[in-house]
């Protein structure tokens, strides 16, 4: 990622840090609506917990975007952990494309081409090292 790239994700992140309960809780709306079957993999799962820790987990990667290879290790777990929980790799499509339109939501005027391509590359980074890991 470009260091252009990274400030914009992080200046968006500081602008849902505020309101991320309830954007977190509309990214899982809008997963559950794209794939209704991914669902049965939160069976059980106390959600409330559940988006606390995804809050934590994108604020600790967007922290730490310029050394991202500080963190691969820790994606690369992350990885081999959600395939434990049932995740397959096409369900990393679905949740790119939850957070990418929640993320347009939630930022409204602020979501800008430049906006969404950031993301889609930060989102792709992840994405990339945790399904390589798996």
């Amino acid at each position: 990622m470009s260091p252009e790239q990274i400030a914009i994700v992080r200046e968006s992140w500081r602008k849902i840090a505020p309101i991320a309960d309830q954007a977190v809780s509309l990214f899982y709306d809008k997963l559950f609506e794209i794939d209704p079957d991914l669902r049965e993999l939160f069976k059980g799962t106390d959600m409330v917990a559940q988006r606390m820790k995804l809050v934590q987990a994108l604020a600790g990667v967007i922290g730490r975007l310029e050394g991202v290879e500080e963190i691969v290790p820790q994606l690369q777990e992350l990885g081999r952990r959600h395939t434990a929980y049932g995740v397959q790799d096409e369900h990393y499509a679905s949740v790119g494309i939850a957070l990418l339109g929640t993320l347009e939501e939630g930022l409204a005027e602020d979501w800008t081409p430049e906006a969404g391509q950031a993301w889609a590359e930060a989102y792709g980074l992840i994405a990339g090292t945790m399904k390589a890991a798996a």
